[in-house]
């Protein structure tokens, strides 16, 4: 086989996988055109259509996906021992993809990367903000970073962080001219900064807890963001009440900018875990993240959700 049809056979895997020259090419590292006529000259040595296309996206017609079937793990064995090559180095190598949340990105990757990345020059970490549960084996990361709770029972989780708590905060300003809520059902009386999911469209209903029940609370008001710190912002300018982490509010708390309330109506949530497919062979180089990121204590080692 000719370098050009293996490098035509690799590129159509990925434009299968993202049903876009568009996404395709910017990964590649090619332009948009170049990549279609390098798989219309891909179709017509093979005499069959292997891609539909149309003004929206890219699909594999039946031919392209019966070679897809074959392509596919072919390839993940060529880069599985790659992968497992890499071990032969004095330290790993080789790109990290992860997708997670915003939040866990900068509390948790942000700290530790500069660190991590002078220990291992040769891994590349790439980081996607996304606040869906992203499929990371048909979307093709290594790894993901949720709540606890959030992880898929059929993935291999390690804990990297300790409990997080909610807080519910409001400014001086806000309260100067508003009561202080005692009950969360007192917020249905004030203002507040919702956040709304950008995967579904929907709202995120405030979770409370009281003597071990947990229920949950619809707010209103003028504000809505789909980042939390955009609402930090505007519960800091007195534009309403805020839900957000703890970590996110205690230094503004401290200074007295911000006012805690409902404090013991509010709950912990388990912590971010890291997790991953099941395999045989973890890659050396997300073996080495997971060990910069694991808590280190007997009651918090490797677990498997669902067990």
């Amino acid at each position: 086989m000719k370098r050009d049809e293996l490098n035509d056979l690799a590129a159509f895997v990925v434009v299968a996988d993202e049903m876009s020259f568009t996404r395709a090419a910017a990964k590649l590292g090619m332009s948009a055109s170049a990549l279609s006529h390098a798989m219309r000259s891909l179709e017509d040595r093979l005499g069959l259509r292997l891609l539909a296309r149309t003004t929206r996206k890219v699909s594999t017609t039946e031919a392209g996906e019966r070679l897809l079937r074959t392509l596919r793990p072919a390839f993940e064995d060529i880069s599985a021992e790659l992968t497992a090559l890499s071990e032969l180095r004095d330290k790993p190598g080789g790109t990290v993809r992860i997708t997670t949340f915003k939040h866990a990105a900068t509390s948790i990757l942000s700290p530790m990367l500069p660190g991590f990345l002078e220990t291992y020059p040769d891994i590349r970490v790439e980081i996607t903000i996304d606040e869906g549960l992203t499929d990371i084996v048909s979307s093709r990361y290594d790894a993901g970073i949720r709540f606890g709770e959030k992880v898929a029972k059929d993935m291999i989780s390690v804990r990297i962080s300790s409990e997080v708590r909610w807080a519910t905060v409001g400014s001086p300003v806000y309260f100067a001219h508003h009561p202080i809520p005692k009950t969360p059902q007192d917020l249905a009386e004030h203002r507040c900064i919702n956040y709304r999911y950008t995967t579904s469209g929907g709202l995120y209903l405030w979770e409370f807890q009281q003597d071990g029940r947990s229920f949950q609370v619809r707010v209103d008001g003028s504000l809505i963001f789909n980042d939390s710190d955009l609402i930090l912002a505007a519960a800091l300018a007195g534009q309403g009440i805020g839900y957000l982490l703890e970590d996110q509010i205690v230094e503004f708390v401290a200074e007295g900018r911000l006012i805690q309330v409902l404090a013991e109506w509010c709950p912990t949530a388990p912590g971010y875990y890291l997790y991953h497919p099941n395999r045989r062979q973890i890659p050396p180089a997300l073996a080495a993240l997971i060990d910069a990121l694991r808590i280190k204590s007997d009651d918090k080692q490797q677990l498997r959700f669902g067990n």
